[in-house]
């Protein structure tokens, strides 16, 4: 079974990986996103500019905005032509260099993920629901460390915000993938602080955050907090904030699940017998049907 983070040393560390400032597609300059951020509690954010040549491929330094206790990861979402349904590419790169070079012309989606991977970035699969992203065409991104399967401003904005379904599609073909949530905020709405990443790390350094998010010591969240996943014998133990659901999900339609329709649960131990030589994962559902998501759990 990989090892999980909730048992490691150091601290869970929330932040946003994805959001837009007025240097691209955004309304809120640069210091506005990381004031936003950081007066709501939270420990680290990414500015993701799209690397695109109409806004001068922008990977901006966010350095000058760290604090103590608040901390930046540079980043950009990568653009490149085509999808098999003719949209370009949306790729995720947290932790790329300020000297990442433009794509050149005839570079594809997945030898673009590729070089952002090579030059040290956390690569995901932005938004896929959103434009309808095939199987195949994320197959094909075969540098992803993880799928993006919650972003705020797709729900918000168009009712397409939970991408869950082709992270299980891709593991179910054996492809190890961790999942994260983003706002991915453009603040022209109230599409920001609706999905985050807990990483698990022993300093809030941007290097051991990168690490952590590579290693999937982390875990995701729209609200509820996971306390403790562990293995109880031929179990799953799961300590969570209040819940009305603790679900464990797997292969096809395997799952196991306890409910409380008075969302009192805050502890479950489930039986694993299922998942034996394959993969799982754990949701969190809470009274108001906000979720939080393990990542996968290989056996």
């Amino acid at each position: 079974m990989d090892r999980l983070p909730f048992a490691l040393p150091g601290t869970f560390y929330r932040g946003n990986l994805h959001c837009h400032s007025t240097l691209s597609d955004g309304a809120r300059s640069p210091d506005e996103v990381m004031a936003t951020y950081r007066d709501h509690g939270y420990d680290f954010v990414s500015l993701t500019e799209h690397f695109l040549e109409e806004y001068g491929f922008p990977i901006v330094d966010t350095r000058p905005f760290r604090r103590p206790g608040f901390t930046t990861i540079l980043g950009a979402e990568l653009h490149a032509p085509a999808l098999a349904n003719g949209e370009r590419w949306h790729i995720l790169a947290n932790g790329l260099p300020l000297d990442f070079a433009h794509p050149t012309a005839g570079e594809r989606g997945p030898a673009l993920a590729r070089r952002a991977r090579e030059a040290g970035a956390f690569v995901s699969i932005a938004h896929p629901y959103w434009y309808n992203l095939s199987v195949e065409d994320a197959f094909s991104l075969d540098a992803a460390h993880a799928v993006e399967v919650w972003n705020t401003g797709c729900e918000v904005e168009v009712d397409r915000g939970d991408s869950f379904s082709m992270c299980d599609l891709l593991l179910e073909r054996g492809i190890r993938l961790t999942a994260c949530a983003t706002d991915d905020a453009h603040f022209k709405v109230e599409d920001y602080r609706g999905g985050w990443v807990h990483v698990r790390a022993e300093s809030l350094d941007p290097d051991a955050l990168i690490a952590g998010l590579k290693a999937g010591h982390y875990y995701s969240s729209t609200g509820p907090t996971i306390e403790m996943i562990q293995r109880a014998g031929n179990g799953l133990e799961v300590r969570c904030s209040a819940a009305r659901a603790i679900i464990i999900h797997g292969r096809g339609a395997q799952n196991e699940r306890v409910i409380d329709a008075g969302a009192g649960l805050r502890a479950a131990t489930l039986p694993l017998t299922k998942f034996a030589n394959s993969y799982c994962r754990v949701t969190i559902v809470d009274a108001a049907g906000r979720r939080a998501w393990s990542n996968p759990i290989w056996l």
